[in-house]
């Protein structure tokens, strides 16, 4: 058997041994209470580096490739978060997003964005409205959204 007719060592690359870890965390993390999902995140996120939406793309397709149920209409919360942790392996770390989407068909969504733009959507980003981020810009200290402080109960 030549060198190129070798399998590829179990961990290196796409689906490696750190993709399949976060995937299987991000179903761990997936049933876990909104608050609870979103403090565990922010933990996750300290002292990334906003991550390019490049390497959240590829980290996407990564994901998809190797989870069907990932890759699947309803697989969208495990999905994100497998995506979030999967760069934070890498040291960086794209908008964790959790929200509506507020055209048809009206229902609860979880997505990732970089660089201001959703990264693998169909939908348009004004189609959805995050109620959650866990972010890393700077200048936002781990997250926002979810309510703000003036007693208001507007998202920010």
């Amino acid at each position: 058997m030549t060198t190129e007719m070798t399998m590829p060592r179990r961990g290196a690359g796409p689906g490696g041994l750190r993709l399949r870890t976060a995937i299987a965390t991000a179903f761990v993390l997936a049933r876990f209470k909104p608050g609870r999902l979103r403090r565990v995140l922010t933990r996750c996120a300290k002292g990334a580096r906003p991550a390019t939406y490049e390497e959240t793309l590829e980290m996407y397709e990564a994901v998809t490739a190797t989870s069907r149920r990932c890759a699947g209409r309803y697989g969208c919360l495990p999905r994100s978060v497998a995506i979030a942790l999967a760069c934070r392996m890498s040291g960086s770390w794209p908008d964790w997003c959790a929200g509506v989407r507020t055209a048809p068909p009206f229902s609860p969504h979880a997505w990732v964005e970089a660089e201001g733009r959703t990264v693998g959507e169909q939908a348009e980003s004004a189609d959805l409205r995050p109620l959650m981020v866990v972010t890393v810009r700077e200048g936002v200290p781990g997250e926002r959204g979810g309510g703000n402080d003036d007693g208001s109960g507007q998202a920010p």
